[in-house]
């Protein structure tokens, strides 16, 4: 069973916009993330789901890799389609987005997120 955490989804496209939801992890819900395999970039508390294909259907994240590089982590290459950001539960588990990054993202994109 699968347990609901809180993520922070910053889609691709500009016209749609940064928000916080609610999310059941399972294989079918991460391909919905990518249009091909499903990548990880892994922070100090947290995880970011994202498309690994190397064939790039999917629109470039701007948002995602500048919230990316302002967390700390140093990504070299271009990412692409929807991330989903998500904390650091157990070993090999997810759990709800660590607050910095939802304030990070607030600052960085000025918008209220947080509940």
């Amino acid at each position: 069973m699968n347990t609901p955490c809180t993520a922070l989804v910053i889609p691709a496209r500009l016209a749609h916009p940064v928000h916080i939801r609610s999310v059941e992890l399972d294989t079918t819900a991460l391909r919905r993330v990518a249009t091909g395999e499903v990548g990880v970039i892994a922070g100090p508390d947290w995880h970011v789901y994202l498309d690994s294909e190397t064939n790039r259907i999917a629109a470039q994240n701007l948002r995602a890799e500048v919230l990316i590089r302002e967390a700390g982590i140093n990504v070299e290459e271009t990412l692409h389609g929807t991330a989903l950001f998500l904390g650091d539960g157990q070993p090999g588990e997810d759990a709800d987005v660590p607050r910095h990054l939802i304030r990070l993202a607030e600052q960085l994109f000025d918008l209220p997120l947080a509940a």
